[in-house]
């Protein structure tokens, strides 16, 4: 985001998943070409020259804009969403609209880091979501990723049943957000190393994603992790296995990447002279895309002690309840990389976005 989402007619400051302004009660739409909002009369809006509409799926507070000439009455967030709830499943479809807000603000911050976004209905192992229910009809829906398909029970929009799940596992942290950036980083994996070299280098540092993942997970939930772990790996679970420290790394980075900017864009700065942690302020940047590991690494240090203490003071646990030793922090050197070699324009962006959809090959 480089900029505040505002109301186009009053300026009040606006949260990305807003319907109305909250001050002048004026119904909006959000461009994702722009990062802004538009006001809608009659559920439509006029850009450049160009009509957009509200998403069909406005009913469950999706506030995204379709393109005239978009392949679907869906925005491009919905239109990733392979399978959902049934139309008259209610209860499950409110969960859904938790889910895709989420899901929303992890499209736009790969979209600003310059990822690439294949849908699932233009390619094979594009990047598509089933969003689905284990409270619908008993069945246990399995969080995970396979072949670009990230799955998510959205029972655990649940606040009690996801707090529950995180206290039994022994996560610090456990948040629907926090499960989309861990799967697409598995969809990444796959994107991002195209070469022999870049697997070379991957395994030597997260291990070698080649051994038995069923085996794996069996040692895992049998032993549980090494005593030691947390001398290398950001979580217990990034012990299980090779495929899992790399999206468990890739989620961080996306948790230090997203938090920082938020930081930027609302003018959040430390002052030396106040807060005597360092020298110089701490002024995090929108973008890391053109600054080595170390300025980003450095700045989140700093920043996250001082949200950690903010949550403190309202009598919540960390912000961010992790410690990045240095194997952990080479790690992310590693992601940082592959990242920042990745970028497409925006034009390329669009590209891929607004291309008609077709039954994958």
């Amino acid at each position: 985001m480089s900029s505040q989402p505002r109301c186009p007619y009053c300026r009040q400051f606006v949260y990305l998943d807003a319907l109305r302004c909250p001050n002048c009660s004026a119904e909006l739409g959000f461009h994702i070409v722009t990062r802004q909002f538009y006001g809608l009369r009659q559920g439509r809006t006029e850009i450049e020259g160009q009509n957009w509409y509200a998403c069909s799926n406005r009913d469950w507070a999706c506030n995204w804009l379709v393109w005239e000439n978009a392949p679907a009455g869906r925005c491009f967030s919905c239109r990733l969403t392979r399978r959902r709830p049934a139309a008259d499943d209610t209860v499950a479809l409110e969960k859904l609209a938790k889910t895709e807000e989420a899901k929303r603000r992890l499209l736009l911050q790969l979209g600003d880091l310059g990822l690439p976004i294949i849908p699932w209905d233009l390619e094979k192992g594009g990047l598509g979501f089933d969003l689905l229910s284990s409270l619908s009809d008993g069945k246990q829906v399995r969080i995970g990723h396979a072949n670009g398909i990230i799955t998510l029970d959205l029972a655990e929009s649940l606040d009690d049943r996801r707090e529950a799940l995180r206290v039994r596992l022994g996560e610090p942290y456990r948040t629907m957000l926090g499960h989309l950036r861990h799967e697409v980083g598995h969809y990444y994996q796959n994107v991002l190393l195209s070469d022999e070299s870049s697997w070379a280098q991957c395994r030597g540092l997260f291990g070698d994603e080649r051994e038995s993942y069923k085996d794996a997970i069996a040692r895992h939930y049998k032993l549980g992790a090494p005593a030691d772990w947390h001398v290398n790996f950001i979580s217990e679970y990034a012990t299980m296995h090779a495929w899992e420290d790399f999206a468990e790394t890739f989620a961080h980075y996306l948790h230090i990447t997203g938090t920082l900017q938020t930081a930027a864009v609302i003018g959040i700065h430390l002052d030396a002279a106040v807060s005597n942690l360092r020298d110089t302020d701490v002024e995090p940047l929108e973008s890391y895309g053109r600054e080595p590991i170390q300025r980003l690494l450095n700045d989140w240090e700093w920043m996250s002690q001082a949200f950690n203490r903010i949550n403190r003071s309202m009598g919540f646990s960390d912000l961010y309840p992790f410690t990045l030793v240095e194997p952990v922090r080479e790690k992310l050197a590693f992601i940082h990389d592959i990242v920042t070699r990745a970028p497409l324009s925006p034009q390329e962006q669009l590209a891929i976005a607004f291309r008609p959809a077709h039954e994958p090959t």
